[in-house]
């Protein structure tokens, strides 16, 4: 019944994912427009830069295609904000994401009903229970490893860029022109987001609030410390200079102390490893020594009597 339930499902998505197709391609000129707008403004917002569509895990993409034609929840208020963090990896919306995820739920319903077939008992019931629920979450974990991993990289370049912003500011730029230089000429997400904010000041946008897209799209405290910085600096008549070096320093003090707090974290986990594993090894490996010195005891005192 719980295969037949799922080729019912799979049936019902295809034909949905045909529906929306055929519903798209019916107004060619506002779906390309939108399309084209989109993406103009994912650019400008200092989205995803160019090739990362193509380094995008295939599988994700084919989600996304799949997911329209289950596509019933709204995505929640915070989703946005978790993809803009992750670099807005394959030109991800929230939309898309919940369609991923959704189809995710679906693939992993039909693998459930597939292994819990075999499965004993209990275990039956979890394998059916756990997979579309495994497979819902699985592209949030995605997200979060690579909202993680992005943290990390800009964490680690913002001092270096702080002082080729400093020597920038200091050579006569200013602020926009130099964030745009230094960004033209580095790599890495913190660099893609300076070019972002360059091409907005560049179309007009205001720099207080291209600062506050880049500060939006990388939350971590030293990028909201240097925006609150560079705002003071400016009501205040400050040097840029000198904020630069001082954003400099604290930057390189944060790095310095989130590196020890990773160490920190890693050694429970290292007990844990060898008290789980490790440790357990041990005691077999002397239980068995032990075992066979009294099984070889045994049997030689029966030989002897």
């Amino acid at each position: 019944m719980l295969a037949g339930l799922a080729a019912a499902l799979a049936a019902g998505g295809a034909g949905l994912l045909a529906a929306s197709v055929r519903g798209r391609s019916g107004a060619p000129g506002g779906g390309r427009g939108a399309r084209e707008g989109g993406r103009i403004g994912h650019a400008g917002a200092g989205g995803a830069p160019a090739g990362v569509r193509d380094r995008a895990p295939a599988v994700m993409r084919l989600l996304v295609r799949a997911g329209p034609a289950l596509r019933t929840a709204a995505p929640p208020r915070d989703l946005e904000a978790r993809i803009a963090a992750a670099g807005r990896p394959a030109g991800l919306r929230a939309g898309d994401l919940m369609a991923a995820k959704l189809a995710a739920a679906a693939l992993g319903a039909l693998a459930g009903a597939a292994l819990s077939a075999p499965a004993p008992g209990r275990l039956a019931l979890a394998v059916l229970v756990g997979a579309p629920v495994a497979g819902f979450l699985a592209p949030d974990l995605w997200l979060a490893r690579r909202a993680g991993e992005r943290a990390r990289r800009i964490r680690s370049e913002l001092p270096a860029l702080l002082d080729l912003l400093r020597v920038g500011v200091e050579s006569g730029s200013s602020l926009a022109q130099a964030l745009r230089a230094v960004g033209a000429r580095t790599h890495g997400p913190l660099a893609a987001e300076w070019r972002a904010v360059g091409r907005q000041v560049n179309l007009g946008v205001p720099l207080e609030l291209a600062l506050d897209g880049m500060a939006e799209r990388a939350p971590l405290p030293e990028v909201r410390a240097l925006r609150a910085a560079l705002d003071r600096a400016r009501r205040h008549g400050v040097p840029l200079g000198e904020t630069l070096a001082a954003q400099a320093r604290d930057a390189r003090f944060a790095l310095v102390r989130h590196a020890r707090e990773e160490a920190a974290r890693a050694g429970p986990k290292i007990q844990l490893v060898v008290a789980l594993l490790l440790v357990p090894s041990v005691l077999l490996l002397v239980a068995a020594a032990l075992l066979s010195a009294l099984l070889g005891g045994g049997a030689a005192g029966a030989l002897s009597s």
